[in-house]
């Protein structure tokens, strides 16, 4: 199942200012601790990395384990020193990747 993501940041703030960042990720977040109908464990299949990077640098990262729910939800601040890329990076334990990016523009 694809993940879908939506992510909040300003499309332009001032050299000094810290922008608030918002995102979503909508993700099952299978515990592992689950059977199915016949009493077979569901596997574990969680986001368990999260990334965000500006211009090349972290930003923010966070490891995630099997309590967090479903649709992980993180609000985060950043500096803005100059125009440029934000890229968000999802990764689940089979490590499918999910990426996304959004350009900020000085003002």
């Amino acid at each position: 199942m694809p993940v879908r993501t939506r992510i909040k940041i300003p499309e332009t703030a001032s050299v000094g200012e810290i922008i608030t960042i918002k995102t979503l990720a909508s993700h099952r977040m299978e515990s592992g601790h689950r059977t199915d109908k016949e009493g077979t464990a569901i596997p574990r299949k969680i986001i368990n990395q999260f990334t965000c990077e500006f211009n090349g640098e972290q930003v923010f990262a966070c490891d995630l384990n099997p309590s967090v729910a479903a649709n992980p939800y993180f609000k985060f601040t950043a500096l803005i020193t100059e125009a440029g890329t934000f890229k968000f990076t999802w990764i689940d334990d089979e490590n499918d990747v999910t990426e996304a990016e959004r350009e900020i523009s000085i003002v």
